[in-house]
């Protein structure tokens, strides 16, 4: 092998080990891994993480959606290439025990193919006024996907008045596969209108909104590196 070919592999390889180091090591991953491993292990140790159910932040438009801590943030990045769609709630308790509610008023859909999800459509914007936005909420179903969605929304559901604080579900754990289910928690994010009244795919974060003005918590992965989510004080 040529000696310039020697040198260009090593420094891949080099590159490789630095890039995976940086990746596995920066506080908005790694660490926040490990407090969402302790908090689920030791929820009672960390109560001041949690923020309740249907709190609203200040002037935040959006009540929050369940009981739990913000373990996983808008933009965060669980393997190279990946960015997280929204954020992880995290109750700290077994599957189908911890409720989950609308964070708004809108109308509710639920493919007729979806165990544990539902979104709702909200007309207008409260942060931009007729703009058209989704929320969506998803893991509420247990391993092997049976559902913990509140009976009043059955699959096919379509445009179902909703108001702010209905009981929507339950968080689970359900991950599509069963021998590889997530922690319980609610994964909700802010999906964007595609200009024709249908919510765009939520698995890309370019069709998903920061929910941080929402909530009126720092709910960035870019801006918060390692702080616990919690209300944002408002000044007076």
């Amino acid at each position: 092998m040529k000696p310039f070919i020697k040198i260009f592999i090593a420094l891949v390889v080099i590159a490789v080990m630095v890039g995976g180091y940086y990746y596995l090591h920066r506080p908005g991953n790694y660490g926040r891994g490990l407090k969402v491993v302790d908090y689920i292990r030791h929820p009672s140790d960390h109560d001041d993480w949690r923020i309740p159910a249907l709190q609203a932040c200040s002037d935040a438009p959006f009540l929050f959606p369940t009981d739990g801590y913000v373990g996983f943030l808008w933009d965060d990045s669980f393997r190279p290439g990946h960015q997280h769609q929204g954020i992880d709630i995290f109750a700290g308790t077994q599957p189908g025990e911890t409720p989950v509610y609308a964070v708004y008023d809108g109308y509710l859909t639920r493919l007729s193919d979806w165990r544990s999800s539902v979104i709702i459509r909200v007309p207008s914007d409260p942060l931009m006024p007729g703009r058209q936005i989704w929320t969506y909420y998803t893991h509420m179903a247990d391993q092997n996907g049976n559902s913990y969605i509140a009976d009043e929304f059955p699959p096919g559901t379509t445009e179902l008045p909703v108001q702010a604080g209905t009981l929507l579900g339950y968080q689970g754990d359900y991950s599509g596969d069963p021998n590889n289910p997530v922690g319980v928690h609610l994964h909700f994010s802010i999906v964007l209108d595609d200009g024709e009244g249908h919510f765009r795919n939520e698995l890309e974060i370019r069709n998903t909104l920061d929910p941080s003005p929402y909530f009126n918590m720092n709910l960035n992965s870019h801006s918060n590196q390692d702080e616990i989510p919690a209300c944002r004080q408002v000044d007076v």
